[in-house]
């Protein structure tokens, strides 16, 4: 198993479109930087006002919801759970989000900021897969959790 990141992005929208089942609005990774399988990913969320999630969130104070970055967060872990485990991705695979502990938030994520998501696996027993998260802006914690998903074939 290889641990080196290849050159330039490691996977465009096209590649995390294959991997995830989310789509618009609810598609949450833009970019994959790294992704070193088997160990970790970095993966990027650019933040516009044009997120359909602003105009309520506050519409004198847009701030990104706490849950929508933990969700990008389990997006990102569940691409690098994908990759590691050497699971062939169909329209019948998923990935589902069955964990999180220890969740804080830091900072406000707001429009013009780039979320750089940093998910690491800790550990993967049993068909469970947990992992340690951290999502930042400007170098800065935004937010971090420990966050558990689990792969499954679905009919």
């Amino acid at each position: 198993m290889s641990t080196e990141a290849s050159s330039g992005p490691a996977m465009d929208i096209k590649g995390i479109m294959r991997h995830l089942p989310h789509r618009y609005p609810f598609l949450l990774v833009d970019r994959v930087l790294e992704i070193h399988k088997g160990e970790r990913i970095v993966a990027l969320k650019n933040v516009t006002m044009n997120e359909p999630f602003f105009p309520g969130h506050f519409p004198h104070h847009p701030v990104m919801p706490g849950v929508l970055i933990i969700e990008a967060l389990a997006q990102a872990a569940g691409i690098l759970a994908f990759q590691s485990a050497d699971m062939p991705v169909t329209e019948n695979t998923v990935v589902y989000f069955v964990g999180i502990d220890n969740a804080r938030f830091k900072k406000p994520v707001t429009p013009g900021d780039q979320l750089r998501m940093e998910v690491a696996i800790t550990k993967n027993m049993r068909g469970i897969w947990k992992f340690t998260a951290q999502a930042l802006v400007d170098g800065q914690l935004a937010c971090e959790a420990e966050l558990m998903c689990t792969l499954r074939t679905v009919e």
